[in-house]
Parts: structure tokens; sequence; C-alpha cells
């Protein structure tokens, strides 16, 4: 009996190490009252409040705190990131809700409102890369993915339905409880939680609990408006004037 009580002050410790946080730090996140140091040296046992704390927010299982399991981790398999919320065309088609820095400030709280999203401008690209799929547009701010996408360019992004078809090679659009951001998304082994990476060197990763994204989007394209066409041999005339053309819909579209 000692010893699994001596596991279990061990396991607590561990938990606090590998979040980086100090005694102090720990006690307020679980609602302790001055350090969990009693604690981690055996002089108190665990309160059932602090085992419930541990289990809401880092998802640790209270078997494997005691020593009577080895599932570190309790979450649930299945996280379904697909929208939540998709608008169609006269035909029926999906359209390409936009997204602007803007209205991304409100997206998270309005996830599951039809009504905001048609409230939204929307249109249709007939291309093949963009049918039987659901993708939306959104509005980048910020410098966090330089070089590959400079703020206040648009991207096309693709629904992901759920965690299976992620890859840490390719970029998405995560939606969170409280925000819109656009990373390469990394798993953890064993774990509940993901980093999301930014491709400029100058941000730091951000790590979340997974269970608090809502929706992700593969990052599929991009409409650049700023195109040198001196910089290459070929003829790039038709295309800037595609893409003007496009920026002006767009802009007419979010306005």
């Amino acid at each position: 009996m000692l010893m699994a009580i001596d596991e279990e002050f061990r396991r607590f410790k561990q938990i606090r190490e590998e979040l980086n946080l100090t005694q102090a730090a720990f006690a307020e996140e679980l609602g302790i009252s001055a350090t969990t140091a009693d604690i981690e040296r055996g002089r108190t046992r665990i309160p059932g409040q602090v085992v419930k704390e541990l289990l809401k927010k880092y998802h640790i299982n209270p078997l494997w705190l005691f020593g009577d399991s080895a599932q570190k981790y309790l979450y649930a398999d299945k996280v379904f990131v697909h929208p939540k919320v998709v608008t169609v065309d006269q035909s029926g088609k999906d359209n390409i809700v936009l997204v602007s820095a803007k209205a991304a400030a409100g997206y998270p709280n309005n996830i599951g409102d039809a009504q905001w999203f048609e409230a939204l401008p929307a249109f249709t690209i007939p291309l093949p890369e963009y049918r039987n799929a659901t993708f939306r547009g959104f509005q980048v701010d910020g410098d966090s993915m330089t070089p590959a996408i400079q703020s206040g360019e648009w991207i096309w992004a693709r629904a992901v339905d759920d965690w299976d078809g992620l890859s840490d090679k390719n970029m998405y659009v995560v939606v969170t409880v409280d925000s819109v951001l656009v990373k390469k998304v990394k798993k953890e082994k064993d774990s509940a939680f993901v980093n999301l990476i930014s491709l400029n060197p100058e941000y730091a990763p951000i790590r979340v609990d997974r269970n608090d994204i809502r929706e992700i989007w593969q990052v599929n394209s991009k409409l650049s408006f700023n195109l040198e066409a001196d910089k290459t041999e070929i003829s790039l005339q038709s295309l800037h004037q595609e893409m003007r053309e496009l920026r002006q819909e767009v802009k007419r579209l979010v306005q």
C-alpha cells in the first residue's frame, strides 16, 4: 500500500514538471491554496477535487494517477472538426464563404449560427479542384506564416472531417473556442494536446487541447495580389488580369 501511495505523489509531480509549471502555478491551476509542495512530498493525499481538475483540464486518468492503469490520458478517440454550418447556392452547390479578418474575430462565437454565415459574402469557383468538397475563404491577419502567406492575403481551405486526415506537412486554418489561426499542426503522441506551429520562427508553438478545436480547414491555395511579372520568363499578363478581376469581385463581396 505504501508503494501505491508513493506512486501517487511521484506521478502528480511528473504531471507538473511535464506542464513546466511551478508548484505555486500548478496549485493555482488546480484550485489549491499556497503550493503543491505538501502533496509532492507525500504529506497530504490528493483531494478528490484535484483529481477531478486533473481529468477535466489535462485528461489525466485517475487510475493511472494512483498506479492502477498504464493509460495516462482519457480523451475521445474521435474528435470531429468538420464545418458546423455550410451554405449553398441556388443550384444546391456548396458556397465558398468569405471570412474577412474582421469577420474572423466573431467566427468562434457564431460557429453554429446559420444566419450569421448566410450574411457573409460567398461565391463559387468553377474549377474541378473546387468540386465535391466544402471550401472556405479566410483572410490572413498577421505574419506568423510568412514567407508562405502574407498578411492580408486570402487563402482557400478545404474542410477536414476528423483527425485521421491531418498531416504535419500541410497548413491548416484552425478554429478554436476563441480564435481563428493559420498554422501547421503537430500531434503529440498519446496526448490530448496538439502543437500549432508557425512558419515564422519568431512565433513560439501554441499548445492546445484538441477538444478545444472546433473546426479545421486544410489550406488548398491562396490569392495573392503582389505578383511581379518581371521575375519570370513567361508572360503573366492574362493571369494578372484574372487576378485583378477576382480581387475586384472579392472586394465587392466583402464591402
